[in-house]
């Protein structure tokens, strides 16, 4: 718990690094994101947005291959802890990592996602758990007993009892889950698809006035794009009344749609997504919200989306911005790699679930993988701890390039770049680097010496809108 505490605080201080800046919609920039499940975890203050990742370039939702996790303290500075789920690290699935959800239970985090299954392309209700809410998740197998398990998300009511819903192609269905999440409870699945006018895929249950709401994309008559509906019931697995639409179609949707809603500081919100940063790109998509509101009988005000987007604790709309933190010791289970070094979490106040040292021999190395929409340029900081004297490490990107000293310059071919001393982890600003569109690798590689040990990697875009 004290580590959790100390590395929420350093979160803080990371938001606070870049200058003040205003909300909006997108909310994120540097990176395609859809299928928003958002949630607010006991004992943590932020908003936490799980989704699924479209890859630059792409004309189909096939090529989908993993999840991000965003927070937010405020609706305007965001994390983003890069990739924390990757289908290479689920060994019963062959594609289609589409829509997310996640759970807190019995102190620990599980994602719920979907994926086809080797062997027979059946989509199944993948799971996977963390100890903390950023992940990264290790796969533990799917649920049981779910049929074409597409789009999950995992409703827990108020006395505990977890629910699954589940739905594509024009049908969706619930049931109550066992309490290890891992089956379906078979007498309580209820198809639901008649009771819920236009539905195509995608349910989202919430609460509001002891009524459970069932949102979902749907299709007009049959016809794309998606809009977004609701039905209201008594009991969570229905049955359902439909009331109508909350988000109908509007410029530069994505021909679908997908979304959740969510209490967050006194004000009801709904996530979606929207292809603005693409312009248009239907298949590279990005993240969206807006303030929801109730009439006075329970239903749903219609929103119209804004450039506005969201904004708490005094901040005006405009221009929001988001971080990437890549954490030195997630490894491959991120995209990254460690290369004769090796975990540790002995030395107090490092962020995440720990760090990484060993870099006693030249070459030894750690890699971090930072996904971005489009080519840009970002500042780069390494956070570590050097406690015994100053230290000549390498930085390289993509494989390719050598970072130059940002203080000594040049001084070698060999261009290593001096780590000061210190007995206190700190941030070593390395200047702007160059981004490509897709997977971008930064690897610390040792000089030969050294007890330097490294926590994360801190990466700033910076976009047209900076």
């Amino acid at each position: 718990m004290k580590i959790h505490l100390i590395a929420a605080a350093f979160l803080v201080a990371l938001t606070s690094i870049v200058p003040p800046a205003l909300a909006g919609n997108p909310l994120i920039w540097h990176v395609y994101a859809a299928d928003p499940s958002t949630h607010v975890w006991p004992g943590d203050d932020r908003l936490w947005l799980y989704t699924s990742h479209d890859q630059p370039g792409a004309n189909t939702h096939d090529s989908m291959a993993d999840y991000h996790v965003f927070s937010t303290h405020d609706g305007v500075n965001w994390v983003d802890y890069g990739m924390v789920l990757y289908i290479k690290n689920v060994k019963w699935a062959i594609s289609h990592a589409w829509a997310p959800d996640a759970v807190y239970r019995n102190g620990i985090y599980y994602f719920v996602f979907c994926m086809k299954e080797k062997g027979t392309g059946i989509f199944r209700t993948g799971l996977a758990t963390s100890k903390l809410p950023q992940g990264p998740f290790k796969d533990i197998g799917f649920i049981r007993g779910v049929e074409w398990g597409q789009d999950p998300a995992l409703f827990v009511d108020d006395d505990g009892t977890p629910y699954l819903f589940w739905g594509a192609g024009g049908s969706c269905s619930g049931a109550r889950l066992t309490d290890d999440l891992l089956s379906v409870v078979p007498e309580t699945v209820t198809n639901l698809t008649k009771q819920l006018t236009n539905v195509y895929e995608g349910p989202w249950v919430h609460k509001f006035r002891s009524k459970y709401y069932l949102s979902y994309p749907g299709l007009p008559g049959g016809q794309w794009p998606e809009h977004m509906y609701y039905a209201i019931a008594n009991k969570p697995l229905g049955p359902y009344m439909f009331k109508g639409e909350y988000i109908g179609a509007f410029k530069k949707g994505a021909g679908t749609d997908h979304g959740s809603i969510i209490q967050y500081k006194n004000r009801w919100l709904a996530l979606y997504h929207s292809s603005w940063v693409s312009d248009g790109m239907s298949e590279c998509r990005n993240l969206m919200a807006d303030y929801l509101e109730y009439r006075d009988d329970g239903t749903i005000v219609p929103i119209e989306p804004t450039t506005n987007g969201i904004a708490f604790d005094g901040i005006r709309p405009g221009s929001s911005r988001c971080t990437i933190l890549l954490e030195a010791e997630n490894g491959e289970a991120a995209g990254g790699s460690l290369l004769e070094s090796r975990v540790a979490a002995t030395r107090p106040g490092f962020s995440g679930s720990g760090y990484v040292e060993g870099f006693d021999a030249p070459g030894n190395a750690v890699t971090v993988m930072a996904q971005t929409a489009k080519p840009c340029q970002a500042r780069l900081k390494i956070r570590y701890l050097a406690p015994s004297s100053d230290e000549k490490h390498k930085v390289m990107i993509n494989n390719s390039t050598l970072l130059i000293d940002p203080v000594h310059g040049e001084t070698s071919w060999e261009k290593f770049i001096v780590f000061p001393k210190t007995d206190q982890w700190m941030d070593l600003d390395l200047g702007l680097i160059n981004l490509r569109a897709g997977d971008n690798y930064i690897t610390f590689i040792s000089g030969g010496h050294g007890a330097i040990a490294i926590d994360c990697f801190i990466i700033e875009p910076i976009t047209s809108r900076d």
